[in-house]
């Protein structure tokens, strides 16, 4: 059994889940064991999301909602949780992304991360040397949940095509990755085009940039260096980056167009026969 402490409630989204956790676990009269059987994890684990050492995940948090009649007090915090383990200076732009009604992005190195593969995702946050690359995992898969909203925002996304044929994670990751684009591209509310090399020099050889619009609020820009990100409302910037992402889009290929170059890449390069790729995409 992990050795109880005290927890100060208001430290983190963790903290007061866990804190939230241990009080309603024994209001019901129930020991970590117990829980834990109700829940099919061990004693362990419940003692370790009690006293923060781990970080809940979704299924667990709606088996603990379903076990204890917590009316989904938990399926409602975990996502706080999740996202308070993302870097403090990409929170803010996560908080805004999850408000936006359409957003637009040009990715030069990476697929965007709402679009990415759990297996994808885990290979790029690697390269980082995490501590807590699972959790890092879980908080990106988080971020999608935006996607699976009754009214999901308009997501307009061109990739470079260089962004096809860098093997992150090896031949299978990319592989499931390109067909998960290929899919998500079928939706009506995701535009996804590809920037071939053929365009040569464009308007973003500085590199990635996103355009974030709500309902209300202004537009902002985010853009990232080598250690954090920016974000910025400047009506100068605003225009500018609308000036060059409808370069890039005048650039790109079409929907159509990049769907095809997306199933020839997942062919040529990563062993998928055309006949898997219709049936990964119908």
């Amino acid at each position: 059994m992990v050795k109880l402490r005290d927890l100060d409630p208001s430290a983190s989204p963790l903290d007061y889940y866990g804190s939230e956790l241990r009080r309603l676990r024994e209001a019901a009269g129930l020991s970590q064991s117990q829980l834990g059987s109700c829940v099919f994890v061990t004693a362990s684990l419940i003692g370790q999301v009690e006293t923060t050492r781990r970080v809940p995940t979704r299924d667990f948090s709606e088996r603990v909602d379903a076990a204890l009649g917590t009316d989904g007090l938990f399926s409602r915090l975990v996502g706080l949780v999740l996202r308070s383990q993302l870097p403090t200076w990409f929170q803010p732009f996560a908080e805004m992304e999850a408000q936006a009604t359409y957003l637009s992005t040009y990715q030069a190195q990476l697929v965007y991360g709402l679009l990415q593969t759990e297996d994808y995702a885990r290979a790029v946050l690697a390269t980082g040397v995490p501590i807590r690359l699972e959790d890092l995992v879980a908080a990106r898969m988080e971020r999608q949940r935006i996607l699976e909203r009754e009214h999901p925002p308009l997501m307009l996304v061109l990739l470079d095509e260089a962004v096809l044929h860098r093997p992150v994670g090896g031949v299978e990751v990319m592989r499931n990755q390109l067909s998960h684009l290929l899919a998500a591209s079928q939706r009506r509310w995701v535009g996804l085009q590809v920037l071939p090399y053929s365009a040569g020099e464009h308007a973003a050889m500085v590199g990635s940039f996103t355009a974030l619009r709500f309902q209300d609020d202004p537009e902002v820009i985010y853009t990232e260096d080598l250690i954090s990100g920016h974000m910025t409302a400047n009506a100068e910037t605003i225009r500018e980056a609308a000036r060059r992402y409808a370069s890039l889009q005048a650039a790109a290929l079409s929907e159509g167009k990049s769907a095809e170059l997306i199933s020839r890449v997942m062919e040529e390069r990563y062993g998928v026969q055309a006949g898997s790729v219709r049936s990964a995409v119908a």
